[in-house]
C-alpha cells in the first residue's frame, strides 16, 4: 500500500474561504482509519477493513445533482432531467455558506490525480469534513509521490461537507442535499450526503465533459482488462450488471473497474487509482479478488457487522447498495500503469430481469450504437421503493447521470473508434433465464465467464449464429463449457408463448425509450433497433 506517512508539507485553505480550520493534510490511510474509529464514526472489521455508515443517503441522488449554467456550459451541456441547471449567483452564495460551515473545524485535505496516462492527468484537491471520506479519496484517486506533492497543481477542487444542509428555498436546491459542478470555477461542491460515491462521480462527470470537448478522448463508464496478447477488453454496464466482477479475471490483468478514457492513439487508461465494488452477496468462492481486497485500508459502507467484526454480506437491512472502496493494488493481477492498448472486444453488460435477452449475442455496428445509446438494464423488486416487479431501466451510454454532453456525442465517438479498431462487440445478459425475476433464475456466473472467455480467445468466431426473432441479435448456437440450451433464452422457458409476449413487451420498451433520440440517429443506428 502506498501512503504518505513521511509527508511534512502543510497547506492553508484560506484561499478557498475556509478560515481558521485545523487542516489535516495528506494523512495516511492508517491515520484516517484511527481517527474515524476514535471519533466513533466507524468500526474495524475482522479483516482489518474500516466499516462506516454513510447515513441518510446510501447511494447517489441524481435529482440533486446540478451543473452551473454559465458561459462554459450553456451551449454544450445536454440540459434536462439529468443535467439540471444551477444559477451562478446561487452557487457562489451556497459555496460561501459551505466554506463558512467548514471554517474553524478540523478538516481533511488530500491532493491526488485522475487519469493514469500522464498526457491526460488532472490534479485534484479533495477537502472533506470526515476522515473516512478522505480515505475514500485516497483509495479511489491516483496517489502522488512525495516529489509530485512539492509542486502539486490542483486543477479541480472537491469540497465535501455531509453535515451541511442546504435551505432549498433560499439556496435553490431541491432538498437539503446537493452535488453541484461548476466548470468555470472547476469546483465540485457536495453537501448534505455522506455517500462517498458522489466524490468520484463528480470528477467523472467533469472528465466526461472536458475529455471529448478538449482532448478528443472518449470517456467511458466501463471496466477494462488486458490479456497476455496485449489486447484490451472493455466492459460497459450499469451498477449491478457485473463490471467489477467480470473484469477481475485471474487470466487477465485489470486496468480498472469503472471509469476509463479511449484516446485517439487507441489506448485505454483508467481514470482512477482504486475500485468501488458492490458487496451484496459477496463470497470468496464467486468473487475471490474482491473478497480478498477487503483488508486493512479498504473502506466498507453500510454493511452489517456482528460482535466479532465479521461482515454479513447477505444482510441488506441498511441498503442493497453495500459497497467497498480499496486501492487497485489490493488486487493482485493488475496492469501497471493502468493503461491498455488495442481494444479487441467490447462487452455491453445488462441484467435483464425479464429473462428475454440471450446470455451472449454479437452486435453489428448499428446495433452496438443503438444499445450503447439505450444503456438497458432492469430494476428488480426491492431495489427502490414501490418496485414490486421488474422495471426496464435505460441509462444512455451506460452512465447517463454522469454525461454532461448529448448521448449521441459519445455514441458517435464510440462508433468511430470501434470501426477504426475493428473491435468485436457483444451484448452479455447477466440477468435472468428460464423466466423473469421471481420465476426464472439468475444466469450462473461460471457460464457468463465461459462465454466471455470464448469471445476473447476467438472460439466464438467459428460457431454458427442465429438471429434472435425479436431483437435481431446474432446468437451463438454453441459455446465451450456452456450447455447449448442456455444460449437460446426462449427454450429455457416452460411457456414459450409467455416468452414471446415478454420479448415483444421489452422490444416496445426499447423503442419507446429510443424515440427521444431518433431525430439525432442515422439510418445505421436505427437499423440496430429491435425488429
Amino acid at each position: 500500500m502506498i501512503n504518505n506517512t513521511l509527508n511534512t508539507k502543510t497547506i492553508s485553505l484560506e484561499g478557498y474561504g475556509i478560515k481558521d480550520a485545523r487542516v489535516r493534510y495528506q494523512l495516511s490511510p492508517e491515520k484516517l482509519h484511527k481517527i474515524t474509529i476514535d471519533k466513533g464514526q466507524g468500526t474495524e472489521t475482522s479483516s482489518g477493513a474500516l466499516a462506516v455508515n454513510t447515513g441518510e443517503f446510501t447511494g447517489r441522488s441524481p435529482k440533486d445533482r446540478f451543473i452551473v449554467k454559465d458561459a462554459v456550459t450553456t451551449a454544450r451541456v445536454w440540459w434536462g432531467a439529468i443535467n439540471i441547471p444551477f444559477d451562478e449567483d446561487r452557487f457562489d452564495s451556497l459555496y460561501r455558506k459551505v466554506t463558512a460551515y467548514l471554517s474553524g473545524k478540523e478538516v481533511f485535505a488530500r491532493d491526488c490525480y485522475a487519469c493514469a496516462d500522464t498526457d491526460y492527468r488532472t490534479g485534484i484537491r479533495v477537502i472533506t469534513e470526515y476522515a473516512w471520506s478522505n480515505l475514500f479519496a485516497y483509495n479511489m484517486f491516483l496517489r502522488p509521490t512525495q516529489d509530485e506533492l512539492e509542486d502539486f497543481d490542483a486543477e479541480w477542487t472537491v469540497i465535501n461537507a455531509p453535515g451541511f444542509h442546504a435551505d432549498p428555498e433560499r439556496d435553490g436546491t431541491r432538498q437539503h442535499n446537493f452535488a453541484i459542478l461548476n466548470f468555470s470555477r472547476k469546483i465540485v461542491l457536495i453537501g448534505g450526503t455522506g455517500y462517498t460515491g458522489e466524490i468520484k462521480k463528480g470528477i467523472f462527470s467533469a472528465l466526461n465533459f472536458e475529455l471529448p470537448v478538449f482532448k478528443d478522448t472518449l470517456p467511458m463508464h466501463c471496466s477494462a482488462n488486458v490479456g497476455k496478447d496485449g489486447r484490451t477488453a472493455i466492459f460497459f454496464g450499469l451498477s449491478g450488471t457485473g463490471k467489477t466482477t467480470l473484469s477481475a479475471d485471474p487470466q487477465r490483468k485489470l486496468i480498472g473497474d469503472d471509469e476509463h478514457g479511449w484516446t485517439a492513439e487507441n489506448s485505454v487508461f483508467n481514470f482512477e487509482g482504486g475500485c468501488y465494488a458492490k458487496v451484496i452477496n459477496l463470497s470468496e468462492e464467486n468473487e475471490p479478488d474482491i473478497f480478498r481486497a477487503i483488508k486493512k485500508g479498504a473502506l466498507l459502507e453500510n454493511v452489517i457487522i456482528d460482535a466479532q467484526g465479521h461482515v454479513d454480506f447477505d444482510d441488506i437491512s441498511i441498503t442493497q447498495n453495500t459497497r467497498v472502496s480499496y486501492p487497485i493494488n489490493h488486487i493482485q493481477n493488475i496492469q501497471e500503469p493502468s493503461i491498455g492498448w488495442n481494444p479487441g472486444n467490447i462487452f455491453f453488460l445488462t441484467a435483464d430481469a425479464f429473462g428475454v435477452l440471450p446470455p451472449i449475442s454479437r452486435l453489428t455496428p448499428g446495433q452496438a450504437a443503438y444499445h450503447f445509446i439505450s444503456g438497458y438494464t432492469a430494476k428488480v423488486a426491492g431495489t427502490e421503493a414501490g418496485i414490486n416487479e421488474p422495471v426496464p431501466s435505460f441509462s444512455a451510454c451506460f452512465g447517463a447521470p454522469f454525461m454532461p454532453l448529448h448521448p449521441t456525442a459519445y455514441a458517435e465517438m464510440l462508433s468511430a473508434k470501434m470501426k477504426a479498431a475493428g473491435v468485436h462487440v457483444w451484448l452479455i445478459n447477466t440477468g435472468w433465464t428460464g423466466g423473469p425475476y421471481g420465476t426464472g433464475t439468475r444466469m450462473k456466473l461460471r457460464y457468463t465467464r465461459a462465454m466471455i472467455r470464448a469471445a476473447l480467445n476467438g472460439q466464438l468466431h467459428t460457431v454458427n449464429f442465429e438471429k434472435h426473432p425479436v431483437f435481431g441479435l446474432e446468437v451463438p448456437q454453441s459455446c465451450p463449457e456452456v450447455p447449448s440450451e442456455v444460449l437460446n433464452p426462449r427454450t429455457t422457458w416452460k411457456d414459450v408463448t409467455a416468452y414471446d409476449r415478454q420479448a415483444e413487451n421489452l422490444s416496445k420498451a426499447f423503442k419507446n425509450n429510443f424515440s427521444r433520440f431518433e431525430a439525432f440517429a442515422n439510418d445505421e443506428i436505427m437499423g440496430g433497433a429491435p425488429l
